[in-house]
C-alpha cells in the first residue's frame, strides 16, 4: 500500500476527543486533523512525538488531514489508521504473502456470519470450502521486549468475534483469527492478558476450539506500509 503523495511530518501537540489531534508540521503549520483509532493507542504517542498524516484537499471535510503513523516513545513506527489493516491483508491475501490462505478462488469483505450478528472481514471462497477470516490491527508494544499485545483496551467485540470463529471451527468450518501487526520492531504476538483477561481467555478457547490463529508484521514507511512476514504467536 502505497501512500500517494508522501506523507507529511508533523509533531504531536495533543489528542484529545478520541478523534482530533493537534500537530505542528514541518513548517511550522499548526493542524488539527483526523485520528482514525477508537482505541487507548497505549504506549503509540508522546507528547512531541512525530507523526505523519495525509492532506485532504476535499472541500467538504471538515479537517485537513489524517493521522496515518506515529513514532512511538521505544522509537518504533505505528499505523495508527486501523481503518488501513483490511486494506493491507487483502493486499498480502492477493499477493500471496499469507501462504496459509494462498490459492483461494474469490475473496469477499464484510460477510454476515454466526448469531451474534457478525460481519466477517473476509470469506475466502476455495474448491475445498470457504474460510472465515477476523482481522485486528495490533500497535501496543513495549519497552525491553520484541513482543506486541492486543488488544490496548477491553474489546466486547473482539471478545464475540473470538466466540464467532469458535463456534464455525467446532462445525467443521475453517475460522481464521489473523493479526496484522502495524508495528516495527516487532518479531511476536500475545493476547494483553492485563488489559484484557477475557479477551486473553477467549483467544485460548477459540485456539482449542480449532480456530487458526497467525500473525503478520508489517513493514512501515512514510512512503508505503507492507505486510511482509509471518509472525510468531505467544498463546
Amino acid at each position: 500500500m502505497k501512500f500517494v503523495p508522501d506523507l507529511e511530518e508533523g509533531r504531536l501537540l495533543r489528542r484529545y476527543k478520541r478523534f482530533l489531534a493537534d500537530i505542528e508540521t514541518a513548517s511550522g503549520e499548526l493542524l488539527t486533523i483526523h485520528c482514525p483509532n477508537t482505541g487507548s493507542m497505549l504506549n503509540c504517542m508522546s507528547e512531541g512525538c512525530r507523526v505523519w498524516f495525509s492532506r485532504s484537499n476535499d472541500p467538504k471535510r471538515k479537517l485537513p488531514g489524517t493521522w496515518e503513523i506515529a513514532e512511538t516513545p521505544q522509537g518504533r513506527l505505528a499505523c495508527i489508521n486501523t481503518a488501513r489493516a483490511n486494506a493491507l491483508v487483502e493486499e498480502a491475501l492477493r499477493a500471496g504473502v499469507i501462504t496459509e490462505l494462498d490459492g483461494f478462488i474469490a475473496l469477499k469483505r464484510e460477510v454476515a456470519y454466526g448469531v451474534e450478528n457478525s460481519r466477517a472481514d473476509f470469506r475466502l471462497d476455495y474448491p475445498s470450502g470457504a474460510v472465515f477470516v477476523e482481522v485486528k490491527s495490533v500497535t501496543l508494544g513495549f519497552d525491553g521486549t520484541t513482543v506486541a499485545a492486543f488488544p490496548d483496551a477491553v474489546t466486547l467485540r473482539g471478545s464475540k468475534h473470538l466466540r464467532e470463529l469458535a463456534a464455525l471451527a467446532r462445525q467443521g468450518m475453517r475460522a481464521v483469527q489473523l493479526y496484522c501487526v502495524n508495528l516495527s520492531g516487532v518479531e511476536a504476538v500475545r493476547a494483553a492478558v492485563e488489559i484484557d483477561p477475557a479477551y486473553a481467555a477467549g483467544l485460548r478457547e477459540a485456539k482449542a476450539a480449532g480456530v487458526e490463529v497467525l500473525a503478520y508484521g508489517a513493514e512501515i514507511t512514510p512512503q508505503a506500509i507492507h505486510l511482509v512476514r509471518r509472525l510468531d504467536v505467544q498463546l
